[in-house]
């Protein structure tokens, strides 16, 4: 999508998106995700004491891990849920963190307002990724850290993002997982950062139950898939399980009753110039 699109075009897409991300129940989905958050929060070594923003934060896994480290966390979510949810995990552990509603292509802050500024698979969906690009670094403090996590094109969400796009009409997007592509995100972030480090690594899913049954957690659970089965008729439907199934099978590391899968991401280290 390029910057030519109508607003009554954007309006009625943001409004899709929204209603897509509010589906589902994404708090229970993510938290089979929080050791990986943590993980990938852990590696930037982020100071106690710092301003963070996590963009496009969800249920508020990543921002939740920064603030239990003293960490002054701000999570910012599209859809309302989420954000709702996210505060209200934070007041139950007394924490120091504020969540906020709010689009990740115009983000409700200062300019400088941020000493880190995240995004964990999450920004990466956004419609207009040079907006995005250009909020994040808007946002972020010189000499701050800008961190983002992003599915890889070739890794398991990549493929997985492959599988619905047999089923699915295109959405006119350009394809979220270009943020996975070193190129691309050199690209977008330009002579807006003095440096920029690429590292692609693996995040582990680990399900307590095999991969079919992952496959319908997925579909009654996370957003996208949830809405992209609600589409289908019974015969696409079964068709596009019966796919997803044998994905996860093939990359399940984990036995009979245990779903592990790996998937590639692109983590992305940037200082603000």
């Amino acid at each position: 999508m390029n910057t030519t699109t109508t607003a009554p075009e954007i309006d009625g897409l943001k409004a899709r998106l929204k209603a897509t991300w509010m589906a589902g129940d994404y708090d229970r989905f993510s938290r089979y995700m929080e050791h990986g958050a943590r993980i990938f929060y852990e590696q930037l070594d982020v100071p106690a004491g710092c301003q963070l923003l996590d963009v496009a934060c969800g249920s508020g896994q990543l921002a939740l891990w920064a603030a239990r480290d003293g960490v002054n966390a701000t999570g910012v979510d599209i859809a309302p849920n989420l954000v709702q949810r996210a505060q209200a995990r934070a007041n139950a552990e007394g924490l120091k963190a504020r969540f906020v509603e709010g689009d990740a292509e115009g983000l409700p802050f200062e300019d400088a307002s941020f000493d880190v500024v995240v995004s964990l698979v999450g920004a990466m969906f956004a419609p207009r990724p040079e907006f995005v690009a250009r909020e994040l670094l808007r946002v972020c403090s010189p000499g701050g850290m800008i961190a983002m996590g992003n599915w890889t094109p070739a890794g398991f969400i990549g493929q997985m993002f492959k599988t619905f796009a047999k089923f699915i009409a295109p959405s006119g997007m350009p394809a979220p997982v270009l943020w996975g592509d070193e190129t691309v995100v050199r690209q977008r972030l330009g002579r807006g950062v003095s440096d920029l480090t690429m590292t692609k690594r693996q995040y582990s899913f680990t399900y307590p139950f095999p991969p079919a049954e992952v496959v319908e957690f997925f579909r009654q659970y996370y957003g996208p898939t949830n809405r992209a089965f609600a589409s289908l008729d019974e015969n696409a439907s079964n068709a596009l399980r019966s796919e997803l199934q044998t994905l996860w099978f093939a990359h399940n590391r984990g036995g009979d009753e245990l779903t592990v899968v790996s998937a590639e991401y692109l983590e992305v280290i940037a200082v603000r110039a």
